[in-house]
């Protein structure tokens, strides 16, 4: 993100040198007392070259920029009516990130806000200032210092604090929170966070075990996690309270956020009313250059796991917006509606499980690679997503186009049948035309229908039938519930030798798949390798901090990784939203799957 921010922050600094020198001017005229604007941080960039002064024993973090002065705005004009928005998932409708499985993004994201918000420039997702006015790194990449913005107010009318930061931190990625969190991004960092403490009255210190360079991706807005949301302390009860199973489940039923929209009716399973936060922070009498509140009153989540339902609800204007599948294009204009396209939502992947096992036919590069040779992507491109405008043949793994350390050499091994057939015959199995060898031992393909991704069952027939004929492997494509796939490769050995087939979320920063899949915890079942030696790079490509050295050691190893063909990249998705008439204006983010950036959102 360093190099992503270079020029904006040169920009800022000169605007900001000539709003001194205005002021300068004014105070010599005797015009001191004329009313100013209020001040904007500007965008971060952890590498600065002036340090600024740090806790003792944090390292010396580098600087932020100074803040520059934001145009007063005038209040925007709010709709009095209701957008209703259909989703296919409520996960399992708790009111935080680190308890809700399956992450509860669809509304989790209208009540809280975020330490590190994001936005959109120059059509790429980029972070931004959020309840942290800046943030920076120690020289050694361990600790992570935090600045908290001031006057921000909580939807009950509380001050938000820095005992509440805190506190948010402490109960979601504290050691003792292993013991209760089930959101894998809270685990996660529970299990590499070293301390937290606040280190001055509007100042939080994060220190962790290791060199960890993943933090804006992980607290920010614009990744897939949401840790970085912020709670009252002790969910309203105080800071003396940090883990109570009846205090949580109280705060489910009345949860108090910073976010943009707070929930006023929630009818389990079916439906979450949501009313404007008119006090929202983020807005220019925060010092933000954007007013970002919604300029309608009331948001209706309903949830729909049916596209066909989700598709009628928009023909008859009883929904507003609508994750649908591209077969309805022609339902919803024929409505008044239109198809719109949110870019590189969410990217899907075939990974080959347990495949350091030398008795599986996987453990052989060559079968690995034969694998990826014989998948013919640009057809099940164009059959199953209708061309570029969704699905795009582009990165790798989290890498997409949008993501730091991105090259056209990651992109997926172009089709080969020829070469696929040469390598499984060397690899001694059979193929198609040729009886010497082994026989492929039949082969198990892994999925779930995916309220993301469209068509993924399908996807993963595609490769099924793509495999055996074209290197002649028996194979059987199991779709099941996601959360029974997930404990098959996630907590057992049951599914080596298959393939899950699955899709995530991209990432502005995809390093910290360097901690999972390829890192800290060799004995996960469904990490993609074990090698010493792409564990080793992994680690050291994690514990680089110069960000000059950094990208191109992480296209080193994405490159490494993707040649090793454990993990078969498929594309990306562009997430089809059909989207009824009364929506006047919407801009989608790129690089999010769930409900997104309401403020843009006009209604007729």
């Amino acid at each position: 993100m360093d190099l992503l921010y270079r020029t904006k922050r040169s920009f800022s600094l000169l605007i900001g040198l000539v709003l001194i020198l205005v002021a300068l001017v004014a105070v010599a005229c005797g015009e001191a007392d004329a009313p100013t604007s209020a001040p904007a941080p500007t965008t971060v960039d952890t590498a600065a070259e002036q340090p600024t002064q740090a806790p003792s024993d944090a390292g010396q973090p580098t600087a932020l920029p100074a803040p520059t002065s934001v145009p007063v705005m005038a209040e925007p004009e709010v709709n009095p009516g209701k957008l209703t928005w259909m989703v296919g998932s409520f996960a399992n409708e708790r009111m935080n990130y680190c308890l809700a499985a399956g992450g509860g993004h669809d509304y989790l994201r209208q009540i809280h806000a975020f330490l590190i918000e994001s936005g959109v420039e120059d059509g790429a997702r980029v972070l931004q200032p959020g309840i942290a006015t800046d943030w920076s790194v120690s020289p050694d990449g361990t600790k992570w210092t935090l600045k908290i913005r001031e006057g921000i107010k909580f939807q009950d009318g509380s001050d938000l604090t820095t005992e509440d930061v805190l506190w948010s931190l402490i109960w979601a990625t504290g050691e003792q929170a292993t013991e209760y969190v089930t959101g894998g991004g809270c685990i996660n960092q529970a299990q590499i966070i070293e301390s937290h403490e606040q280190t001055a009255p509007d100042e939080i210190t994060i220190s962790y075990k290791g060199v960890f360079l993943s933090f804006e991706e992980e607290f920010g807005g614009a990744g897939g996690s949401t840790v970085g949301h912020i709670y009252p302390a002790g969910f309203g009860q105080g800071p003396d309270v940090l883990h109570d199973v009846e205090v949580e489940s109280a705060y489910d039923r009345n949860p108090i956020g910073a976010g943009l929209f707070q929930l006023v009716n929630h009818v389990a399973s079916e439906s979450m009313e949501f009313d404007r936060f008119d006090d929202y922070f983020y807005q220019p009498a925060f010092g933000l250059p954007e007013d970002r509140r919604a300029k309608f009153q009331t948001l209706d989540l309903r949830l729909v796991p049916e596209a066909a339902t989700r598709v009628a609800a928009l023909r008859a204007g009883e929904a507003d917006i609508a994750p649908v599948s591209l077969g309805a294009k022609d339902q919803i204009e024929a409505g008044g509606g239109r198809l719109m396209f949110g870019q590189e939502g969410v990217y899907f992947f075939a990974r080959l499980l347990g495949c350091w096992e030398e008795s599986l036919p996987c453990h052989d590069i060559r079968v690995r690679q034969a694998l990826n040779y014989a998948v013919d992507r640009a057809s099940m491109r164009d059959r199953l997503y209708r061309g570029e405008e969704v699905m795009q043949v582009k990165g790798f793994h989290y890498v997409s186009p949008s993501t730091v350390g991105y090259t056209t050499e990651l992109d997926p091994f172009p089709f080969d049948p020829d070469k696929a057939r040469e390598l499984l015959t060397q690899a001694g199995y059979q193929v198609p035309g040729s009886s010497e060898g082994k026989v492929f031992p039949k082969l198990t393909i892994n999925t779930w229908p995916s309220t993301a991704t469209p068509n993924m069952p399908e996807a993963a027939q595609f490769v099924g039938e793509v495999w055996r004929k074209e290197l002649g492997i028996d194979t059987e494509v199991r779709v099941s519930e996601e959360a029974a796939v997930k404990k098959l490769v996630r907590l057992t050995e049951d599914g080596y030798g298959q393939v899950l087939f699955r899709d995530n979320e991209t990432r502005l920063d995809g390093s910290d798949m360097l901690n999972g899949p390829y890192g800290r915890n060799p004995d996960r079942p469904d990490r993609d390798s074990r090698d010493p030696d792409i564990v080793a790079l992994a680690e050291q490509t994690r514990s680089l901090v110069d960000p000059v050295a950094r990208i191109p050691a992480l296209q080193e190893f994405y490159l490494k990784a993707r040649n090793e063909s454990n993990h078969l990249h498929m594309g990306h998705v562009n997430i089809p939203w059909g989207v009824g008439p009364r929506v006047e204006t919407w801009e989608p983010y790129p690089l999010a799957f769930y409900v997104n950036s309401l403020h843009t959102i006009t209604l007729k």
